[in-house]
């Protein structure tokens, strides 16, 4: 299963930007937009059918937390519905991480789950759950962490792999989150990339990380999202694309976001590296 978007490179678009894209009609290859600002309807639903009408479009989720040991929230599985039937979305994706407990209390976080067979059952449940509830399959996106659980069964794209066999999800590979991963918790990319199906990957992001020193000289990357993309993930990216071949790949910036002419070069550098692949294979 492949997400039927371009495979091209597209922006994460946030509000500083919408008016300009639609009154300019921007050349964007395509374009990603996180769900939960559109539940409400009004005006900044009416903005994203706009933009939808104009631009092959991407949901990005950040609420459902299908890792957490209580069912996904009927009520925000009703409003995403509501949304999709709303607006022409090609992709809809969510992460593999859990925000909420059983008595419904959030915390503002997307935090790591174990990769243990007990856990694996209960995310695929609540992925068929909510897909079923969708009438679409998700793309489930591999998460940046900071710590890791003792006692994992496999590893993050072991799981993964696992949890695409079990409900027919696909997969949105996040190569600044694997990146990070590798240097904050020693992950082995290579491992990590050889567990995945090829052909579930319908989506790609890259974004910018922030690197924080604390006082023992220690280092930690922190997946903020306000930085452009480092040299280290592009390089990262150019391997992940050798070996699964071009994929629809996102520029993500949520903090401190720049002008629209900036994420429209960190595009064009992806765009390059997916050109150069397609001529390198014909």
């Amino acid at each position: 299963m492949t997400a039927p978007l371009p495979v091209c490179a597209g922006i994460g678009l946030r509000h500083p930007h919408y008016s300009q894209v639609l009154a300019q009609q921007q050349p964007l290859g395509w374009i990603e937009l996180h769900s939960e600002n559109f539940f409400d309807g009004g005006q900044p639903l009416a903005m994203l059918q706009q933009l939808a009408a104009c631009y092959p479009l991407s949901l990005h989720g950040v609420g459902l937390g299908l890792g957490a040991a209580a069912r996904p929230d009927a009520t925000h599985l009703a409003a995403l519905r509501r949304l999709l039937d709303a607006v022409p979305a090609v992709a809809v994706s969510e992460h593999l991480s859990f925000n909420h407990d059983a008595s419904q209390r959030f915390a503002n976080d997307l935090l790591p789950i174990p990769y243990t067979r007990a856990m694996l059952d209960l995310v695929a449940a609540n992925v068929a759950e909510a897909q079923d509830a969708l009438r679409r399959p998700l793309l489930i996106e591999n998460l940046s962490s900071y710590l890791a659980y003792p006692g994992n069964d496999m590893h993050e794209g072991e799981f993964l792999a696992e949890l695409v066999a079990r409900t027919g999800c696909g997969l949105l590979l996040d190569v600044n989150n694997l990146y990070v991963n590798q240097q904050n918790l020693g992950t082995d990319v290579d491992a990590f990339l050889a567990a995945l199906p090829p052909h579930a990957i319908g989506e790609i992001h890259l974004a910018g990380y922030t690197e924080r020193t604390f006082d023992d000289g220690s280092t930690l990357l922190v997946d903020t999202h306000s930085r452009p993309v480092y040299p280290a993930v592009w390089q990262l990216y150019r391997q992940v694309i050798a070996r699964f071949g071009a994929r629809p790949t996102l520029i993500e910036w949520d903090i401190d976001i720049p002008p629209l002419d900036t994420l429209l070069a960190e595009a064009a550098t992806a765009q390059a590296i997916l050109d150069q692949h397609t001529e390198a294979a014909t």
